[in-house]
């Protein structure tokens, strides 16, 4: 997304990235931030739940038009209606996908060749 963003800019094109990592993003520099506290993947709220979907999108309007230049960040203050830990236990699909289950795999096997800590 850094990449995509940046060349957009460039382009002449004002961007806002709405992430659940701001503090990430910033250290890559991305355009204007819109930081959320919510679970990945719902980077603008709760399925179905039309007013919070709207006050993200609200935020990153402000956004835009409060910065006229990159380097902006604007939190937004909306609180997970269900405890985090819950809301990434629901996330997580029922089987794993491939790729998951091939990187633990992988990281078993290399943790396995590793000498004892003592």
């Amino acid at each position: 997304m850094p990449v995509l963003a940046r060349t957009i800019e460039e382009a002449g094109i004002p961007t806002v990235t709405v992430t659940m990592m701001p503090d990430l993003a910033e250290k890559f520099r991305l355009s204007r931030v819109v930081g959320v506290e919510f679970p990945f993947g719902h980077a603008f709220g709760m399925p179905n739940d039309e007013a919070m979907q709207l006050a993200v999108a609200e935020a990153a309007v402000r956004a835009l038009a409060e910065a006229p230049a990159p380097g902006y960040r604007l939190d937004v203050d909306i609180e997970w209606p269900v405890d985090t830990r819950t809301a990434y236990r629901d996330w997580q699909p029922a089987e794993m996908s491939p790729i998951v289950k091939y990187n633990q795999e992988r990281r078993a096997a290399i943790e396995a060749k590793r000498p004892p800590r003592e």
